[in-house]
């Protein structure tokens, strides 16, 4: 019953039909419209035996009343976006075996049940729920044979996380008002409007249709936001507007995603004087967060190689930090995360060997545990903090040593203002690896950032190329875009 206890109840509690669970696009929807919306489409969808639905991710008040519709009835949603390739939409689809997709440009036309009816729905669907090791969505994310995996997140793991990340220190009531600027196929999407939804807050999306950061930021001061998440390539967008951005109303601040260098949040920290700053961490397959670290702006920023610290483990969640040989490290070494607990995936859709192969059991603590191997090199230090050094995969050898790309990356932004710098391998001439950076900035100074990098790095550690663009591409997680950059200069 966790997924009852912790979510369905809390939010069917807190309904209060004259309070605004949403703005779309500038309108206003009631929480007595949302709930009509789930109960109608609850009931549409219990005629069907399907398991797990499609959902085409709008931006509409039918998409978000449909998972909560799906997850009322036991069932999977798999979301699905209308603006990526068919054939990808389609491999998601044929993998699952979807056959019935909801889209609010259908579902609109169902007419709404009232509302005092729509709560005895909700509550009779929330005495009868009993499904915690179902599946409550299949993510899909890109994988490296060229089709998507799909990260299979449990009723369970859902609910654990949710229990979780309450213990961290946030406190939400219905007079907050939250803002939800993640496409619905990234997962951090779902913390964005779930958690305000059970505390009776209000959620305000970015339409798709919009230039999300200008968008971004109307709603963050048009409409007094308290509560926010960002990707900190989000932030590096709004950075040539700092000047003119200050929010005092903003009370939270959680930046996520991707690595958060130290030098952005300290300029961001003063467009948002009164917020409490946090940086949180966890995987897909760890289900939202797995780590937080709260930034204490009166002291040092804890990091590594200027990116901020990921700090400590949730409540429920155990980390392990290994060598090559799946030997612990001590503190004050790095090696890669293993993570574990309830929030941890059981696994990918139809992909055993995958399985095999990122999912491990070893002796933990005197019995024998799950870790998922998460690919990111990290380390403890004294505090029990953790410390993100990248991706396994970003440390290369050039020449024989090894070398770790974001150390690159750290001193290439200190020499351009602090701006976002991507370090990669590309195949020289020779046919030899060589290492490429690419910054983003307007303008620079190649001969001023070698002198830089010559103070700072060994020779073996230097770019052969340097190439710069005004803006990174972002993919639709917001994160930076690596792979697109790299295509840009035809390294691969």
């Amino acid at each position: 019953m966790i997924f009852n206890d912790h979510i369905l109840k809390p939010f069917i509690n807190q309904i209060h039909k004259d309070l605004n669970a949403f703005c779309i696009n500038e309108k206003y929807y009631s929480y007595a419209k949302f709930s009509q919306r789930i109960a109608t489409i609850a009931k549409y969808l219990e005629e069907s035996d399907e398991l797990r639905i499609g959902l085409i991710t709008n931006d509409h008040l039918d998409t978000y009343a449909s998972i909560l519709a799906i997850w009322i009835i036991g069932k999977t949603y798999v979301p699905i976006n209308p603006d990526a390739p068919p054939a990808r939409n389609q491999n998601i689809i044929d993998q699952v075996g979807i056959k019935t997709i909801l889209d609010s440009k259908k579902t609109i036309k169902l007419n709404s049940v009232d509302f005092e009816t729509s709560i005895k729905v909700l509550k009779q669907y929330s005495l009868e729920s009993n499904y915690s090791d179902q599946l409550a969505y299949i993510l899909f994310t890109s994988g490296s044979t060229g089709n998507p995996k799909g990260v299979k997140i449990s009723f369970k793991n859902l609910a654990s996380f949710i229990e979780a990340f309450l213990k961290t220190g946030f406190v939400l009531d219905h007079t907050d008002k939250c803002l939800q600027c993640f496409d619905l196929t990234f997962d951090v999407s779902i913390q964005s409007f779930l958690v305000p939804l059970i505390h009776g807050a209000c959620v305000y999306t970015v339409p798709s249709d919009q230039i999300k950061y200008s968008y971004v930021f109307g709603l963050l001061d048009d409409h007094k936001l308290t509560f926010g998440i960002f990707a900190p390539s989000m932030i590096h967008f709004l950075k040539p507007y700092f000047d003119e951005i200050y929010l005092p109303q903003l009370r939270y601040c959680i930046l996520t995603a991707e690595a958060s260098p130290i030098d952005l949040v300290k300029e961001w920290a003063k467009c948002i004087p009164n917020a409490k700053i946090s940086n949180f961490y966890g995987p897909t397959e760890a289900t939202i967060y797995c780590t937080y670290f709260h930034v204490n702006l009166r002291k040092k920023l804890k990091g590594a190689n200027g990116v901020l610290a990921i700090g400590q483990p949730f409540k429920g969640i155990s980390i392990v930090i290994l060598d090559e040989n799946l030997r612990p490290v001590e503190k004050g070494q790095k090696g890669e995360m293993f993570v574990s607990g309830n929030q941890v995936t059981e696994g990918y859709w139809d992909n055993l060997e995958l399985n095999k192969e990122v999912f491990v059991v070893f002796d933990y603590k005197g019995s024998p545990q799950r870790f998922y191997k998460t690919g990111d090199l990290c380390m403890e230090d004294e505090d029990g903090d953790i410390l993100y050094y990248g991706r396994r995969d970003n440390q290369v050898k050039i020449n024989g040593y090894r070398i770790e790309l974001g150390e690159i990356e750290f001193h290439a932004r200190a020499s351009i203002d602090g701006k976002n710098a991507i370090a990669f391998i590309y195949q020289g001439q020779t046919g030899r690896n060589e290492i490429a950076l690419c910054l983003e900035t307007k303008n620079f100074n190649k001969n001023a950032i070698l002198k830089t990098l010559q103070a700072t790095l060994p020779s073996y550690m230097r770019p052969t190329k340097i190439f710069n663009l005004e803006k990174f591409p972002l993919n639709k997680s917001d994160k930076v875009d690596k792979n697109a950059i790299i295509k840009r200069f035809n390294f691969i």
